[in-house]
């Protein structure tokens, strides 16, 4: 994909800087495709995420926390920031971002201490707020995100390739925009702070009541910086389509920015499948469902809790409100390849999903209630296991749906 969003490569020094769970198979195909390039860089990546030789040593890779960022993740930041400081109107920076850089590449504001982010972050991630919310509130607690990276790089022109996770695919949210100028404001940030009733610490209140205004980032005189969007969940979903067709069956994508609780969602798209399978609504089955976007999992304040993702949680709503239905199988997984914190990319479920966990000691709704959705597909050896992917374009999810007499 990144190949044929580059332009021809430059005749000058290209810098290059990166942050995201793609960044390092993005460098490496960056790498390749301009072999002759005056190229040198830095990408940060998650742990177990990084592809060791593959961008031939022009284009060094690091690894750090997700999705609550730590000591590398910071150290990172300050690595990035200083490969794009002292540059000139002859440089050209190419920014290689992709989701996870937010935690990835973490460097507070000023006044702020690592912790005082990290206990934000856990806060917003147990509170049920969409990947949108958390990040513009990440992006007012940062010296990096909101454009500082592309302030920095100045005079320097930018050239910022994405991959998406972000439901809209807006840039400014991608990784918290460190390349692209932020439209949120502290007020904002301020606002959803109490509507979720997250806590702060002192430091953290302070910067959201007194943050300094952020001023225009000037324009480089080598001309206009550039912002291109190489993948995308829609692109995702419209190859999962081609391949429905080709194996027979008719794909309805209902859209790459479903979000909402997830196993509200998974009951809501086991009432699509029901209705499908019975009243040919929204259409006839032999039929494969598709979906993306981010949905969440709202942990609330303190009490015990068990493992699972987003997607398994999904799944284990989708497989109690279906009740055993014949004819209807689903599949839901991170892109990247981890469900949440999790080593699974998300599970399967079957018309036999509720038969065998109960012939397992499994409760699918004690499951849910202790968001333990997990363990439950665990004891049915139903998790889907891939190992990291090496990119991100958010959740993906699956529902066949064959006529009940099938």
């Amino acid at each position: 994909m990144l190949a044929a969003h580059l332009p021809p490569p430059p005749d000058g020094r290209v810098v290059v800087v990166g942050a995201g769970k793609a960044s390092a198979a993005m460098a490496a195909a960056l790498d390749a495709a301009w072999p002759g390039a005056d190229l040198r860089g830095v990408v940060v990546t998650r742990d177990g995420h990084a592809l060791p030789g593959a961008a031939d040593g022009r284009i060094e890779v690091l690894e750090a926390a997700h999705p609550v960022p730590d000591a590398r993740s910071e150290a990172a930041a300050r690595r990035l920031l200083a490969t794009v400081r002292g540059l000139s109107a002859d440089d050209l920076v190419v920014a290689l971002i992709s989701g996870g850089g937010s935690a990835l590449a973490a460097l507070p504001a000023a006044g702020l201490r690592l912790e005082d982010k990290q206990a934000v972050i856990r806060a917003l991630l147990a509170s049920g707020a969409s990947i949108r919310e958390i990040n513009a509130v990440r992006a007012q607690l940062s010296a990096i995100k909101g454009g500082e990276l592309l302030r920095a790089a100045r005079p320097a022109r930018m050239l910022t390739l994405l991959v998406s996770d972000v439901p809209g695919d807006d840039p400014a949210l991608i990784a918290s925009g460190p390349t692209v100028p932020g439209r949120t404001s502290p007020a904002q940030a301020r606002e959803l702070v109490a509507r979720y009733g997250l806590p702060l610490s002192p430091a953290v209140r302070e910067r959201l009541d007194r943050a300094p205004p952020r001023l225009p980032i000037p324009d480089s005189p080598a001309g206009p910086d550039e912002v291109r969007l190489i993948a995308a969940p829609i692109l995702a979903l419209e190859a999962a389509a081609d391949a429905a067709r080709a194996a027979g069956l008719t794909p309805l994508i209902l859209g790459d920015a479903i979000e909402g609780e997830s196993r509200e969602a998974g009951r809501v798209m086991a009432g699509i499948a029901l209705g499908v399978q019975r009243h040919g609504h929204p259409l006839p089955a032999p039929a494969v469902l598709l979906s993306g976007g981010e949905t969440t999992v709202t942990l609330g304040a303190g009490g015990a809790h068990g493992r699972g993702g987003r997607n398994t949680e999904f799944l284990l709503g989708l497989a109690t409100a279906l009740g055993g239905a014949p004819g209807i199988w689903a599949l839901a997984g991170d892109t990247d390849g981890i469900d949440g914190t999790e080593d699974a990319a998300g599970a399967t479920v079957t018309p036999t999903t509720l038969a065998r966990g109960r012939a397992a000691g499994r409760d699918p709704h004690a499951d849910l209630a202790a968001h333990d959705s997990y363990s439950y597909f665990a004891a049915l050896g139903d998790l889907l296991m891939t190992g990291p992917t090496r990119t991100n374009v958010n959740d993906f999810r699956a529902v066949l749906v064959l006529p009940a007499e099938a």
